[in-house]
């Protein structure tokens, strides 16, 4: 059976005496950690044994990041243990309704139309773009402390309020050192309540973002996390269960389009969202989707699948319970998603996520498996 990250905070929960199914067996503990290290791709882990020997020594099985697989998406599936098509996160960037009809939404940096456009928390508050209940929430509810051991930005992120949404205990971490330290702050206390802790590290991905994937700079970046982890791990108390994954893999790309200049594709779009891997195209007008279709069918040929919505949903890309009508407005008309090593670039619209050689969304094993590693 495939197991996704929407699995991992439920199972949490069942360790910890939730009436809730742990389909990943965790075993009780008193307290447990989980530790995202964006950009932590199963195949690119599985590819450098010698480099990260104490992450491969504790791999415990395989999970899909789910679709898109970019960070937004995937830290809201943890969080609300979920699927985007229940809790609407539906990429990198995604449109929302606005009085001139729509607007995008940077869903990761919380901005408008592009990740250096304005702070969207006003306009868009991000508990009511997600509404439901996380399972930290959960966790809290059942009397579990919640901690986090994230850069300090993120506390009171848009992202963060929108999906973890449970106050807790901060500890501020932008370096290793100062992610063993908090973890180890969290997990070292006498007291008998639990406590649960998320911590997050970004180095890998904006490294492999930068450099590539499997580039000397990011082969060097795991070796310090895995040298870091080496001694979290010599240091963490038996009483405390620490879980590691990642958020998506990443592939380098090799065959760039240029959307924006291809006057194919701009006939009948109203705004392109997401990211060089996967595309939500909207359109003007909804009569214009069999056109466009074949259109960007076309244009791409071999370098992109295209779909519509309604097949994307018929065939459950976004997850196996249909949307709400809110959140499947949020999926463009169509989309595009990259095959291969292609991306579907926009340099004047996002040039600073045009000139990154790593990149991940789509279906390929590389961007979408993730290591589940535990002690």
């Amino acid at each position: 059976m495939t197991y996704t990250l929407a699995d991992v905070l439920p199972s949490v929960a069942a360790s910890f005496g939730m009436d809730v199914h742990n389909s990943l067996g965790f075993v009780p503990n008193r307290d447990v950690v989980v530790l995202v290290i964006d950009g932590l791709g199963a195949e690119l882990l599985a590819r450098h044994p010698d480099v990260a020997p104490t992450l491969t020594a504790h791999v415990v099985g395989t999970l899909t990041a789910g679709f898109p697989a970019t960070t937004a998406t995937s830290l809201s599936s943890l969080a609300l243990g979920a699927p985007c098509a229940t809790h609407g996160i539906v990429g990198y960037s995604f449109a929302m309704p606005d009085p001139a009809g729509l607007r995008l939404l940077n869903a990761l940096r919380w901005r408008l139309d592009a990740a250096t456009g304005q702070d969207a928390r006003e306009r868009y508050r991000p508990e009511t773009v997600q509404s439901g209940a996380s399972r930290l929430e959960d966790l809290a509810a059942h009397g579990i402390q919640v901690h986090y051991v994230i850069p300090e930005y993120q506390y009171r992120s848009g992202l963060s309020r929108a999906s973890f949404r449970a106050a807790g205990t901060l500890h501020p971490a932008t370096t290793l050192d100062e992610l063993r330290a908090g973890i180890l702050s969290v997990a070292g206390h006498s007291g008998a309540g639990s406590r649960f802790a998320y911590a997050y590290f970004p180095d890998l991905d904006a490294t492999g973002h930068l450099h590539g994937p499997e580039s000397p700079q990011w082969l060097a970046a795991l070796h310090d996390i895995d040298s870091s982890v080496a001694d979290l791990l010599s240091e963490l108390p038996a009483t405390c269960t620490l879980l590691i994954t990642g958020d998506h893999g990443m592939i380098l790309a090799d065959n760039v389009i240029d959307l924006d200049s291809r006057d194919a594709l701009q006939r009948d779009v109203r705004l392109i969202g997401g990211e060089a891997r996967v595309r939500h195209v909207y359109l003007e007008r909804a009569d214009a989707v069999a056109d466009a279709l074949a259109r960007w069918a076309g244009e791409l040929a071999t370098h992109a699948r295209v779909v519509s919505r309604e097949q994307a949903l018929d065939e459950h890309w976004f997850g196996p319970t249909p949307p709400s009508a809110v959140i499947a407005h949020r999926i463009g008309d169509l989309i595009a998603v990259a095959q291969d090593r292609t991306v579907l670039v926009r340099p004047g619209a996002e040039p600073m996520e045009s000139a990154l050689l790593g990149h991940h969304g789509a279906w390929t094993a590389d961007e979408q498996l993730v290591p589940l590693i535990a002690r």
